[in-house]
């Protein structure tokens, strides 16, 4: 490993083996780390995405590189759909394939290692990547839902749904959200060219600084409390797709959309970050491979460290 690549990666691998030393000694228990995740997402996360995006004028945002992320989205999961079937569980297990955890572990990664325009590249992405993926998400799994329904496989007790209704109302949940919400709200207070006062900056640049650090030792701590049991292989599976096929795909893609540099990277990053934690949501609400799915987020999350560390090494050869 070169030596750029060990000192981007070991504050990350420092901070998650931290928490997860913490949580392997009841230092953090299991119980808080509901309560630690709602400090992060309710309060550090919307400061940091608020302040970061109050700077940024809307010409400064490029969708290139988002686009050639989510054309790489669009082929696994149609190649997950068409290999797994068209039901419930094809449904989750393409959403796994595809779904970053782009908040809790990619906002920080980004932030640490490439800063400000780094960020702002990646929050380009963050502020549709729920929206988009979450909500093709539930228009598969509905329409799934309703031709299993017909076919009489539908989940146990399950009432019919209406999915036009259940589409809306993941939309509107994407977007009052604690994620896109302060996205939105810094990009049209950075329009009036209005400057934050000195007193409301500071406190926001404190808690935004919390955030990084406080993300990583969160995820070692969760993985200390997940067990993977006897799913260990399809979940190796999953993640080798994730973390490895998802960032070689989406790398091919920006070369073929002429998207280099700084963007490419970042996108190439997000796509080897691990699955994200609303894949096994939806696992839950539907009813369909929950213990892979949790398997999965944390054996892709433990993948991350070396796959990342891949990344990051063929990353200048890429570009």
């Amino acid at each position: 490993m070169n030596s750029p690549v060990f000192a981007a990666l070991f504050p990350v691998v420092l901070l998650i083996a931290t928490g997860f030393m913490a949580g392997r000694l009841g230092w953090i228990r299991a119980a808080a780390i509901r309560d630690l995740s709602g400090l992060i997402f309710l309060l550090l996360t919307p400061a940091l995405l608020f302040r970061t995006m109050s700077k940024v004028n809307v010409e400064q945002l490029d969708f290139k590189p988002v686009a050639a992320y989510f054309l790489a989205v669009a082929i696994l999961f149609g190649g997950t759909l068409a290999v797994q079937g068209f039901n419930r569980r094809g449904a989750v297990l393409a959403l796994a394939n595809t779904f970053s955890n782009t908040v809790m572990i990619g906002i920080a990664l980004v932030s640490l290692l490439y800063g400000p325009a780094g960020l702002v590249t990646l929050l380009t992405l963050v502020s549709v990547h729920a929206l988009v993926l979450l909500t093709s998400a539930t228009v598969v799994l509905e329409l799934a839902v309703a031709r299993e329904a017909r076919q009489g496989t539908s989940m146990e007790g399950g009432a019919p749904r209406h999915a036009i209704a259940t589409v809306l109302m993941a939309v509107r949940n994407a977007l009052l959200h604690p994620v896109p919400l302060p996205i939105i709200a810094g990009l049209l207070f950075a329009q009036t060219g209005w400057v934050i006062p000195g007193v409301i900056d500071k406190p926001l640049e404190m808690l935004a600084l919390a955030f990084g650090p406080l993300a990583l030792v969160l995820v070692g701590v969760t993985l200390a409390n997940t067990p993977v049991g006897q799913h260990w292989r399809q979940a190796l599976a999953l993640a080798g797709i994730k973390n490895l096929i998802h960032p070689l795909l989406v790398a091919l893609l920006c070369r073929l959309l002429g998207v280099g540099g700084l963007p490419m990277t970042v996108m190439v990053v997000a796509a080897a970050l691990p699955i994200g934690a609303n894949v096994f949501l939806f696992s839950q609400r539907y009813e369909v491979a929950e213990e892979l799915v949790t398997a999965s987020v944390v054996v892709s999350t433990a993948l991350a460290l070396l796959s990342l560390t891949l990344v990051f090494t063929l990353l200048p050869y890429l570009g």
